[in-house]
Formats: C-alpha cells, sequence, structure tokens
C-alpha cells in the first residue's frame, strides 16, 4: 500500500538526516496519554529490580507484565545477554517481577531492529496485566503524499502491522486528514467504525481517537503508534503500548518533552558523528563506508553485499564536507579497529570538490597511522587534482575509476585482514599508485 511506502521512506529519512528525531520511551508516551485523559494500564517504571518488586505491589493483583525499556523495536522476540530470551515478560507475582527486571536491569537487549551489541536496559515498566476481549492497531504519522497527517488503523493488532499489509492489505483502514480540520468527531466515529469496534466500545475508541490526535498535534508529533488498542474484558478501550515520536525541528517550543531525551540509547559514535554534521549508522559488517549522497551510499553497501562482503556503516559525507569533515570521519570509521577490515571511498564530486576529500584521505591515512587498506573511487570536479594528491602521498590508498572494481577490490582486501588476523600474522600493504 502507497501508505506503507511513504512510512518506510520516512523511517530511512528520518535515519540518515543530520538531526534525528526524538523517540521516547514507552513510559515517558505512557504518561503523556495518562496527562491527555487517554485510558492505559496501571503501570509505572523501575530502574532498579527491588523498585519493580515495590511498584508491584502497589499496582496490586497476580497478573503483571514486565517490559524492558530500550528504544528498539521486536523487543518481545529479542534475547538479553543474561540469557533471558524476551523483553517483555508475563509473570504472576511481585516476586517474579523482580526476577524478571533484574534479569534485564543494567544488560543488553539485541533485537531485529539493534546491532549485534543491543541496546542497554537501565529501566523496565511494570504493568498490570488486562485481558482483552478484542485487540486493534492504531497510529497516526505524516503521509507525504497528502502532505498532512494521516489515520491507520486496523482490527488485526497486537501483531507487525507490515506483515498484515503484505498478507492482508485490506486489513489496513487509512485516512488522510485536514491539517486545518483536524479530526472531527464524525471522523474519528468512522474510524473506530470500520476498525471494528464493538456498539458498546464505538465511543470511546472515537473519543481515544480525538485525544491522541489532539496529542499528536500539540506535540508536533512525526508518530504515534498503539499497538494493541484494546477493548478489555469490561468493554473500556485501553492503549496497551505507546511509540511516540516528535519532530526534532520543533525542540525549541517542545523543551520539556526534549529533556525526556535518552541519550544513553543512542550509538556514541552516531552521536559523535552527528555533532560533526556527518550522517552515520553503525553495522554490523566489516568494510567501512564513506560516500558522499545517502543514495549512492545505499548502492555503495549494496554493491559491496553483491560481491560478497558486508558493509561496517552508512556514512554520507554530504556535499559540502571539508578536509576536517573527512578526517573525522574516518576517526569514526576506524573507532573499531578490530571490526573494520578495509575502507572503500566512493566519492561522486558535483558540489563536493574531489580534491578536498583526497586531502582529508591523506591526512587521515598519515595521522591516523591507519593500518587497514584504503580503496578510493573519486569521479567528478577536479578528480584529476585529486589523483595527483593521492599518488604523491606514497600512503597505501589503491585508486579505481569503476565502481565495480573498487568494491571487488575492497572485498577481497578485506578478506585478506581477516584471515590475517584469524591467524594472527600481521599484513602489511605496499600498494603501487
Amino acid at each position: 500500500m502507497k501508505f506503507f511506502h511513504n512510512n518506510l521512506l520516512f523511517a530511512v529519512c528520518n535515519q540518515r538526516q543530520q538531526i534525528r528525531t526524538l523517540m521516547l520511551h514507552e513510559h515517558s508516551g505512557m504518561a503523556l496519554l495518562t496527562g491527555n485523559g487517554i485510558r492505559v494500564p496501571p503501570c509505572a517504571v523501575a530502574r532498579t529490580a527491588d523498585q519493580a518488586f515495590e511498584e508491584a505491589n502497589k499496582i496490586g493483583g497476580k497478573d503483571y507484565v514486565v517490559k524492558a525499556q530500550v528504544l528498539a523495536g521486536g523487543r518481545g522476540k529479542g534475547k538479553f545477554d543474561s540469557g533471558l530470551q524476551g523483553g517483555v515478560q508475563i509473570v504472576f507475582s511481585p516476586n517474579e517481577v523482580r526476577e524478571k527486571a533484574s534479569q534485564m536491569i543494567g544488560y543488553h537487549l539485541v533485537t531485529k531492529q539493534t546491532t549485534a551489541e543491543g541496546r542497554l536496559c537501565q529501566a523496565v515498566l511494570v504493568s498490570k496485566r488486562l485481558f482483552t476481549r478484542k485487540e486493534y492497531y492504531f497510529s497516526i504519522t505524516l503521509d507525504r503524499s497528502t502532505a498532512g497527517p494521516i489515520l491507520i488503523g486496523s482490527s488485526k493488532g497486537g501483531v507487525n502491522i507490515e506483515e498484515v499489509a503484505a498478507t492482508d492489505p485490506n486489513a489496513i483502514i487509512t485516512i488522510p486528514i485536514n491539517i486545518n480540520t483536524g479530526v472531527t468527531p464524525q471522523i474519528a466515529e468512522d474510524m473506530a467504525t470500520r476498525m471494528g469496534f464493538h456498539d458498546e466500545c464505538r465511543a470511546q475508541a472515537a473519543d481515544t481517537i480525538q485525544r491522541l490526535y489532539d496529542l499528536f498535534i500539540k506535540s508536533d508529533g512525526n508518530l504515534v503508534e498503539i499497538n494493541p488498542m484494546v477493548e478489555d474484558a469490561e468493554g473500556n478501550v485501553v492503549c496497551m503500548d505507546c511509540k511516540f515520536v516528535v519532530d526534532p525541528n520543533a525542540e525549541f517550543r517542545q523543551k520539556e518533552l526534549f529533556k525526556l531525551k535518552d541519550s544513553s540509547q543512542e550509538d556514541e559514535l552516531e552521536v559523535r558523528a552527528q555533532k560533526a554534521n556527518l550522517n552515520y549508522i553503525r553495522l554490523d559488517g566489516n568494510i567501512g563506508c564513506m560516500v558522499n549522497g545517502a543514495g549512492l551510499a545505499m548502492a555503495t553497501m549494496d554493491i559491496i553485499k553483491l560481491h560478497g562482503g558486508e558493509p561496517a556503516n552508512f556514512l554520507d559525507v554530504g556535499g559540502g564536507a571539508t578536509v576536517e569533515q573527512v578526517y573525522e570521519a574516518f576517526k569514526i570509521i576506524t573507532a573499531d579497529e578490530k571490526k573494520v577490515n578495509a575502507i572503500l571511498v566512493n566519492i561522486f564530486g558535483g558540489i563536493m570538490r574531489c580534491d578536498v576529500i583526497a586531502q582529508g584521505i591523506i591526512k587521515a591515512a598519515s595521522e591516523l597511522d591507519l593500518k587497514i587498506p584504503i580503496v578510493c573511487r573519486l569521479q567528478g570536479t577536479r578528480v584529476e587534482d585529486a589523483k595527483v594528491l593521492i599518488a604523491n602521498s606514497k600512503m597505501r590508498i589503491l585508486a579505481c575509476d569503476s565502481l565495480q572494481e573498487a568494491a571487488k577490490m575492497a572485498v577481497k582486501l578485506s578478506s585478506i585482514v581477516t584471515l590475517a588476523k584469524e591467524a594472527a600474522v600481521d599484513v602489511k600493504f605496499e600498494l603501487s599508485i
């Protein structure tokens, strides 16, 4: 469906942009919902196992859900380095709450959306387990095709909505919203009806939808996602979960929300790159990449994989990088020397001058005492000047005119370095330029 294509682009763009969106922890999102009159289960955040035990006792009852508070999807199927399987646990006593919390807090959770290192869990959300008779999916995001907010709903909640869209696209309901008129009572009731809420719950559901939209607008939201929104056994409409993403450009008027930012959930190198105005995302491979332009960067990663390699990162230096930015890019790429075994530089110089890139590469290769091979493919503005600079530098930089050739060489060289490391053999590269 068109929406899900747009949503994918939304997700990718927010990963690549220099100013990242603010994603709130679930417990912060639940507090926002409560403050706006939206029903959520009795719950509390805990930062120690003993505090989790105390909060469970305050909540009362015998059925609880303990949720790891990490900013990554797929928690339920994730795994902690403590050995615990799953970042969402159903338990039946405060003692069990404490036990599960002790296996979450202070440990890293690896999910399909994290790197192999996972995300550090520093808190858990202890929630009363509600027995539900029906689960729904609901979210509000921004749709570029209609230039405004869009409501998305489904009668199939509590599961991966992308899978639902792929297998049963008719189960997804979308309603574009006119930003000037917003979600009227009629629109909210129409959405609740089409989602399949029972008659006795429909008015509650419509009210919840309106309140969620009002919160989305006043908080400068990019995304509010409730999965699931449920009808409980008593006929109440309850938001069981909350994913809340805020527009980074709204920080000047959302100061209180931005105080909730958890920098510990961000990759240290990604934060460092952001400060240098570099678009960097750490990956799990061993071939470092430095490219100008997001599209070319993704194509470069694709061609590395095509030839049997694995990219260690996404790094877009942009169209106006300086020598110092290129130098900083190399420092970031090589921060984990045990992991990165080769570097592929792929630059198509339009606004970006190839000689500036070359100066930055040479500065990095000499001052950082890099011992891994650098494969460099430069084309465009001042490329001949760049080639002369590289040739005269006498550094271990292999220049290639073809991207295919450069990718193949980077993969081969990384394989050699990998084998050498495994055999504890020191390899020195003497490349003829």
